[in-house]
């Protein structure tokens, strides 16, 4: 590890394992200490309620996530749009998803008013939300104007 950088934490998103990795490491496709699966894979990950309060919480990284349900057409019409910012956001942003009707109880706690919505949050609190559907290069834009400098 770079003795001049601080260590990153990153959930893993296959076993929730909180790996800590060098900064540069990102850059190098790194895998879990513990399960061995890709950290990254240029795709959303779908998390539980638990498994979302882990990522956000331990993760230095920001996390982009999308509060959707199967039900509903315009998350459906997002989703390929999320899954294209994916390639690009990763690894700088952890993208995750959000059934909203299988945790209810987190949604209302987050105050999810409508759906499709991204939030993003960075140590552990939310600094930006976006109701609507959005396309590819939308969803990039808007989340690199909230990140954290």
């Amino acid at each position: 590890m770079n003795a001049t950088a601080a260590p990153l934490h990153l959930v893993c998103p296959h076993c929730g394992t909180t790996n800590r990795l060098a900064p540069d490491a990102l850059d190098r496709a790194p895998d879990c200490g513990r399960c061995h699966a890709p950290l990254f894979t240029g795709a959303p990950v779908a998390l539980d309620e638990a498994g979302l309060r882990k990522t956000i919480e331990r993760s230095d990284l920001p996390v982009l996530v999308d509060f959707w349900a199967p039900w509903c057409g315009p998350c459906r019409a997002m989703a390929p749009q999320f899954e294209a910012a994916a390639r690009e956001l990763e690894p700088r942003v952890r993208l995750v998803k959000l059934n909203t009707e299988e945790t209810p109880a987190l949604s209302a706690a987050m105050n999810i008013r409508s759906i499709p919505t991204l939030a993003l949050f960075s140590g552990g609190r939310e600094i930006a939300r976006q109701p609507g559907a959005m396309g590819a290069a939308d969803i990039v834009r808007w989340a690199r104007a909230h990140l954290p400098r």
